[in-house]
C-alpha cells in the first residue's frame, strides 16, 4: 500500500505537535515507519488519507463494540449538538446514563462522570485515600492506569521497596507510595502488603490486563486479592476502562463473579466520545464533595455530547442480549485462524484470548504477567505488523496492545485476516 499522503502529514505535524502525536503509542516508534492518518472510519473499517481500505483491531483502543460510526450514537451526538454542546450545569441526560450504568453493573450504586480514563483511575486512587486515610496504593507491572503520577512509576528491588519514576516529572515523593507487584502473582502480593500492614490504602488492577497484550487473571488471583483486602481492610479498585461494558454487561465483575470496591470506566462508556466515570458503593461514593471532604470536579465532567453518545452506546449493548456472546464467537474464531496458521509456518507465538479482546506473542512461553510479555520476539512483531498493514489489516503498532473485536466484523472480515497472517509469512 501507498502511505504518501500519511507521510506528508506526519511531516507537517511534526512541525507543530509533540512527536507529530498527541498520544506517544500513534508515532510508530514500536514498529517503525511513518503513522497512518486516517480520513474516516465506518463498521469495521478505516479509511486512510492515501484512499487505502483497513480492517480495523483497535477500534479507538476499544470503544467502537458496534463498530466505527454506529448510527445511533451518531444520531444522538448530532441532536444533542444542535442543543449546545457544553453547559457546566446538570442536565437530565447524566443521570440517565448514571441510572442505566448503575443497573447494569454489579456492586455499584453511584457513579461519577469524568473526563477520561486517566482521570477515572486518579480520582478513584484518591477516593480510596480519603475513605481509607491510608496513603500507599498497590498497582502491577504492565497494567497501566493513564498518566496520573502516581501511576508511572516501574519496580525497585524487593518485595517492599519503594517504586522509583519512570517518567522525568513524576516526583521521588509521589513515587514512594506506589508500591509495584507482579501480576498474578498473589504471594508476591501478600508479601508486599505484609511489609506494608496499615499503610495501604488500594490495589488498583486491570482485571483482565490489555495494556502487557491481553492477559487474563489466573484462576484464583482475583479472588485471592479480594481475601486479602478485606482482611486488611484494603480497598479492591478494577480498572475496567477496557474491559467494561465490552467483556460483559458488567464488565469482569460479572465475567468472573468478583466484586471490586470501586470500578473505573471510560472508552465504551462514552460511545467513542472522551468519558471516563469511577463508581461504588453508596458509602464510599458519599465521600466525594459535595456530600464528602474528597474534591473532585470537571467543567466538562457530563457535558451532554458525551452521555448522549454514551447512553446510545450502553442502550444497545444492555437491550443486545446477544452481543457479547457474539463477540466472543468472532474472536474465537479468529483465535483459531491465526493459531492454525502460525502452527503451520511453524512460526513461535502464544495467543491470549479473553471475551472480545485478543493479542498474538511471539514467544513460546506462557504470557502471565509483564515479564513474559516482554519476553515476545520484537522483530517478529515488527514484521507481523508492516505484513498485516500492508495486506490491509490494522493491528496496535506495539506488541504490549490487546486487540479490539467490533461485532461490525464479517466473518468475511475475519477469514482476509486470517489470509492475511499466511500471506505475511509466506
Amino acid at each position: 500500500m501507498i502511505y504518501k499522503r500519511s507521510s506528508q502529514l506526519f511531516k507537517a505535524a511534526e512541525k507543530v505537535i509533540p512527536g507529530g502525536v498527541n498520544s506517544p503509542v500513534r508515532a510508530f516508534k514500536a514498529v517503525g515507519g511513518t503513522p497512518i492518518f486516517v480520513q474516516e472510519a465506518k463498521g469495521a473499517y478505516l479509511y486512510d488519507e492515501d484512499g487505502n481500505k483497513l480492517i480495523d483491531y483497535i477500534n479507538s483502543w476499544g470503544p467502537m463494540v458496534l463498530g466505527h460510526a454506529y448510527p445511533p450514537v451518531v444520531t444522538a451526538v448530532i441532536n444533542k449538538a444542535k442543543k449546545g454542546t457544553s453547559f457546566g450545569m446538570p442536565t437530565h441526560i447524566e443521570t440517565e446514563i448514571a441510572a442505566l450504568a448503575v443497573a447494569m453493573v454489579p456492586n455499584i450504586d453511584k457513579i461519577r462522570f469524568v473526563n477520561s480514563g486517566t482521570e477515572a483511575c486518579m480520582s478513584a486512587v484518591r477516593l480510596a485515600r480519603g475513605f481509607t486515610k491510608k496513603d500507599k496504593i498497590i498497582k502491577f507491572a504492565g497494567c497501566y492506569h493513564g498518566h496520573s503520577d502516581s501511576f508511572l512509576i516501574q519496580a525497585g528491588s524487593g518485595a517492599s521497596t519503594f517504586g522509583t519514576p519512570n517518567s522525568p516529572g513524576v516526583t521521588s515523593g509521589t513515587a514512594k507510595d506506589t508500591l509495584l507487584a507482579r501480576y498474578n502473582d498473589l504471594e508476591n502480593v501478600k508479601r508486599i502488603v505484609e511489609a506494608n500492614l496499615n499503610e495501604i490504602a488500594c490495589v488498583i488492577i486491570e482485571p483482565v490486563a490489555g495494556n502487557m497484550g491481553c492477559i487474563p487473571p489466573k484462576k484464583g488471583f482475583l479472588e485471592g486479592l479480594r481475601i486479602l483486602c478485606d482482611t486488611h481492610n484494603i480497598l479492591l479498585v478494577f480498572d475496567e476502562v477496557m474491559t467494561g461494558f465490552r467483556l460483559a454487561k458488567g464488565g469482569v465483575q460479572e465475567l468472573l463473579g468478583i466484586n471490586a470496591d470501586i470500578v473505573c470506566f471510560g472508552k465504551v462508556i462514552g460511545g467513542g466520545l472522551p468519558v471516563g466515570a469511577f463508581a461504588a458503593r453508596e458509602e464510599i461514593m458519599n465521600y466525594l464533595a459535595p456530600l464528602g471532604p474528597v474534591y473532585q470536579a470537571g467543567t466538562l465532567s457530563g457535558n451532554p455530547l458525551a452521555m448522549a453518545a454514551g447512553l446510545a452506546m450502553l442502550k444497545a449493548l444492555n437491550e443486545d442480549a446477544g452481543v457479547f456472546q457474539r463477540l466472543a464467537d468472532k474472536t474465537a474464531y479468529l483465535h483459531k485462524g491465526l493459531s492454525k496458521v502460525l502452527e503451520n509456518k511453524k512460526i513461535t507465538h502464544t495467543i491470549n484470548r479473553v471475551g472480545s479482546m485478543i493479542s498474538v506473542h511471539f514467544t513460546e512461553e506462557a504470557v502471565v504477567d509483564f515479564e513474559s510479555s516482554a519476553k515476545g520476539n520484537n522483530e517478529t512483531f515488527k514484521a507481523f505488523f508492516h505484513g498485516m498493514l500492508n495486506n490491509g489489516i490494522y493491528i496496535a503498532p506495539s506488541a504490549f496492545e490487546t486487540w479490539f473485536i467490533t461485532d461490525a466484523l464479517s466473518y468475511a472480515d475475519l477469514d482476509e485476516t486470517i489470509a492475511a497472517c499466511d500471506k505475511v509469512f509466506a
